[in-house]
């Protein structure tokens, strides 16, 4: 099945297993190593002795995750939605969107991060693809809505537009609510946002224009 996978989706898989494979092997000794490559909001230079914002730090964090299941669930996640995507989109449109996707989920992740540090929060710094992967299910709910798919916990099948709305929902919850600190919840809002407006941005509609006009009668001569 692997080596029947669209390109980029393999590359991305391979990317993340990669490059967890080196957090794996450096260790707890690598955190400085690796500390550049993370996401840490804007204002905390010297955070920890190795934290500070820099530019490509809102596409490397996407790279970067957690744990094993983090990456696991991750991975698999973009197995199953992005592979479907890039076979209707194509490599380049699917890559785009994938990356504006992780990208947006940044800016919303260093929002939160600014503000938390407002309130006297110290800085974190934030790793993981859930941003890009939560813009793929987004997608994949408004290009095949009335696919069912199967929940992982717990296992209900559902339509692919209602999973997409139980699990924004889910993290608009627990984003204002905290009740599930350490987790990103606003930058996998922020992934789906991102990805929503870029999907009406490729079809033409508000806040990008008026939409596309329905084709008129033809004439019969």
């Amino acid at each position: 099945m692997f080596s029947n996978l669209p390109p980029v989706t393999k590359a991305l898989l391979i990317a993340n297993g990669l490059v967890f494979l080196l957090q794996v092997l450096l260790g707890d000794t690598g955190y400085r190593t690796l500390a550049p490559f993370m996401l840490w909001p804007p204002g905390s230079d010297g955070a920890f002795e190795v934290g500070g914002f820099l530019p490509w730090q809102v596409l490397t964090y996407g790279f970067m995750h957690g744990g094993w299941m983090h990456l696991f669930v991750n991975m698999l996640v973009l197995l199953m939605f992005g592979a479907p995507l890039e076979h209707v989109w194509g490599q380049r449109r699917f890559l785009n969107y994938y990356l504006v996707c992780v990208v947006g989920a940044a800016i919303f992740q260093m929002g939160v991060g600014v503000w938390a540090m407002s309130n006297g929060e110290p800085p974190y710094p934030t790793v993981g693809a859930s941003g890009g992967v939560f813009g793929l299910l987004l997608a994949y709910g408004m290009l095949f809505p009335h696919q069912r798919v199967m929940l992982l916990f717990p296992p209900i099948p559902m339509k692919a537009r209602t999973l997409v709305i139980v699990y924004g929902a889910i993290a608009l919850l627990l984003g204002v609510s905290g009740r599930q600190p350490g987790v990103a919840h606003f930058a996998h809002l922020g992934g789906m946002l991102f990805g929503w407006l870029m999907i009406r941005y490729w079809r033409g509609q508000p806040p990008f224009g008026g939409g596309r006009k329905p084709p008129g009668p033809r004439r019969i001569h």
